[in-house]
């Protein structure tokens, strides 16, 4: 059995978005070719695939499905009947989940430093279309590469920065995080990933002692912004060039629903402090209709009404109403601390209300 991380303070420091055969090392394929500051990449020590992606997941019934303490937070994604949920206490162990929706490839990532979770999907063209953790980091931040081709993707910048993919920008599906007690009341039908991964860890120990809760980073980041707490969890959002930051604690204990622009593009925020959960959509719909929206009294996954009468989910699809069916438009966003999001927005403005 592999010895618990948290048990050795300075393993905590190489181990914690990294990845490696062993070697204690990276071999990136080509070093001279990164899209960010070369100075900038570290390795985080153990190497490429020393913390190892989980590429045969298991699911089980929400329900039966040992999932750790009710607050503690797992992410969520669905298309049609096919929802599916996966907890941090995993997470933070394993870093990616080479997994299906709907039978195509997805890839779900996680940095246990810089609190951000994705969803991407995975190219239907490669023979092996499955990501690693690389072993590499920036701005304190995961670097994936693609088992495909060898190349190196920025999390936080959502694009191969590195290698012969130099350059793309994956595509984002719809991801909720929120804590299990929630993601349970929303989806009690749903399938969450069992702690049967195929590997000998204790999942409920968290392997970087008071890391979420206490202002230390164990790598650097440039820029650093100090106008929050470095670990306060935050809803980011890009919009041409534009960046806002909206503090999930401070929404209200019921749904609370921002109508907002940013850079002139009509978005809804919808979130709850006590049920921890924030998400962003563009307020336009295909057809140009611009909705108005309120916070819905249905229960949850329901989240948002409109002005046309229609309400709508958690993923930003109409449950009921003329627009049934129909999705919101995303974003550029996602959850992490605001260290990170500032490190990589450091234009950001943060959300005053």
């Amino acid at each position: 059995m592999q010895k618990r991380i948290s048990r050795f303070a300075g393993l905590v420091l190489l181990a914690a978005c990294g990845g490696g055969d062993g070697s204690g090392g990276s071999t990136p394929s080509d070093i001279s070719d990164w899209l960010i500051p070369e100075n900038q990449v570290v390795d985080g020590g153990p190497g490429r695939d020393g913390i190892p992606s989980i590429d045969n997941p298991l699911f089980l019934p929400a329900s039966q499905a040992l999932g750790g303490l009710p607050q503690n937070l797992v992410v969520g994604y669905k298309s049609g009947s096919e929802v599916k949920a996966v907890p941090h206490d995993i997470l933070d162990w394993h870093e990616i989940v080479n997994d299906t929706l709907q039978g195509e490839p997805v890839v779900l990532n996680y940095c246990p430093l810089t609190g951000s979770a994705m969803l991407w999907r995975s190219s239907v063209a490669d023979t092996d279309p499955t990501f690693g953790v690389s072993g590499l980091l920036y701005n304190s931040n995961l670097i994936l590469f693609d088992r495909q081709t060898n190349s190196n993707w920025s999390q936080m910048r959502v694009q191969a920065v590195q290698g012969t993919r130099r350059g793309e920008v994956p595509e984002s599906l719809p991801l909720v995080e929120t804590t299990l007690a929630t993601w349970r009341e929303m989806y009690p039908d749903s399938f969450l990933l069992s702690r049967q991964t195929g590997f000998s860890r204790d999942y409920d120990d968290y392997p970087y002692g008071t890391y979420r809760t206490d202002d230390n980073l164990l790598f650097d980041v440039q820029p650093r912004d100090f106008r929050l707490l470095e670990k306060t969890r935050v809803l980011g959002v890009r919009m041409n060039g534009f960046a806002r930051a909206y503090v999930i604690d401070e929404f209200g204990p019921g749904i609370e629903v921002i109508n907002d622009t940013l850079d002139g593009v009509p978005i809804v925020v919808a979130g709850s402090a006590e049920k921890n959960i924030a998400v962003v959509f563009r307020s336009t719909l295909a057809d140009g209709t611009v909705l108005d929206f309120a916070p819905s009294s249905d229960p949850l996954p329901t989240i948002m009404t409109d002005n046309e009468g229609n309400t709508w989910d958690v993923f930003g699809e109409a449950l009921t109403g003329t627009r049934s069916t129909e999705k919101l438009a995303l974003t550029q966003s996602y959850i992490a601390f605001w260290f990170a999001w500032a490190a990589f927005n450091p234009d950001s403005e943060i959300d005053v209300r």
